[in-house]
């Protein structure tokens, strides 16, 4: 496999971390100096329960940011990736036995213990209960830590120039592996007897963000290359395709910080101190199946998408259910929307060291 160099990348794709950065200063001043059009967008949604579970004007940037990358797919080589199950096994591994686990050892440890001075103070959720803001704060990142990401993994895997083919067999099993974990685990792991796990919220957000824009590219790559030919696929259809998931990603990141730029703003202390262990979790995560993968002798293109879903987390689900369980103003649903903060700048971070680091790994 050659390697990637920078300046084979567009000018969306080399000046990303610029692009996101615009767009995340765009969005908190859009949400300031026009709060009453980011209520409007966002009281747009799909609702379950009376909370608001699927964003639609997010679902619609989210589809556009899927749609391309789904229709570059070639089918047969995700049959083909399915015969070679290494990948998949240390995915499951690392995102269900490794990571709900060091997440709240991590988040416990800086949250509970070491900025917990900074963090006084109690709040009631959403049943009546009063709980301490540091334990609210642990709550929303151990949420964080059991949603394996199912969508945006799509554009990392894409970025880093991995395997498509396995990204999408991997997306599809954690997908199937939430519906039973996510609510064990984290009913488990938030220290009570049962946690009412939000499946239709969960259904919902697996079917917006990963089924429909699947289903999408499949059939439209397969009526285009029908019509057209495979080298008019290839060398037109994919060329004009191309910037729009950047685009649109860049478009999400508006939306997203126009909501929650608010709060964020209110909360700048309480922002840091939770960011610094959702940063830390990512990039302990990361390394633990970047050195996996390479001592097993995995490929370039397996390794970097394994690393990839490892990492990042299904915020909007870690969102629906902190708002569900606790309520849109409580402690956790603020450490999810900082995992929202975070995630693209240091997932951005960790494509260029998968890009510079391929001969690291067999060709």
């Amino acid at each position: 496999m050659t390697e990637v160099k920078t300046k084979n990348l567009n000018v969306f794709e080399r000046y990303l971390t610029l692009w996101v950065i615009l767009c995340i200063i765009g969005g908190i001043i859009l949400g300031k100096v026009a709060p009453g059009f980011a209520k409007s967008l966002d009281a747009m949604a799909i609702y379950v329960d009376g909370a608001p579970v699927v964003s639609i004007p997010i679902a619609i940037a989210l589809f556009f940011m899927m749609y391309p990358i789904m229709v570059k797919i070639d089918f047969a080589a995700v049959v083909k990736a399915g015969k070679s199950p290494k990948p998949v096994l240390l995915t499951l591994v690392v995102n269900w036995c490794i990571k709900p686990f060091t997440m709240f050892a991590i988040a416990w440890f800086f949250l509970g213990v070491v900025f917990r001075g900074f963090l006084p103070g109690t709040e009631i959720v959403k049943d009546g209960t009063e709980v301490e803001l540091f334990r609210s704060y642990i709550s929303g990142a151990i949420l964080l830590g059991i949603a394996p990401c199912t969508a945006m993994v799509l554009m990392w895997g894409y970025l880093a120039r991995g395997n498509q083919g396995h990204t999408l067999i991997m997306v599809a099993i954690n997908s199937l592996t939430m519906l039973v974990l996510y609510g064990l685990l984290g009913g488990w792991l938030l220290g009570i007897n049962r946690m009412p796990v939000p499946w239709q919220a969960l259904l919902l957000s697996i079917s917006i963000y990963v089924a429909l824009p699947l289903v999408a590219g499949y059939f439209s790559r397969k009526w285009v290359i029908a019509a057209k030919g495979k080298e008019w696929f290839e060398a037109k259809f994919l060329h004009v395709l191309t910037p729009i998931s950047i685009i649109a990603l860049l478009g999400t990141l508006v939306l997203l910080f126009s909501f929650k730029g608010e709060t964020i703003l209110n909360n700048p202390l309480t922002i840091l101190w939770i960011a610094i262990p959702l940063f830390i979790q990512t990039i302990l995560i990361f390394a633990i199946t970047y050195f996996l993968a390479k001592l097993l002798k995995f490929s370039y293109e397996d390794a970097a998408p394994s690393a990839m879903i490892g990492a990042s987390n299904h915020f909007e689900v870690a969102i629906a259910t902190a708002t569900m369980l606790f309520g849109l103003s409580s402690g956790a649903a603020l450490a999810t929307v900082v995992g929202v903060l975070i995630e693209v700048p240091v997932m951005l971070m960790l494509v260029k060291i998968c890009l510079r680091t391929q001969k690291w790994f067999k060709r």
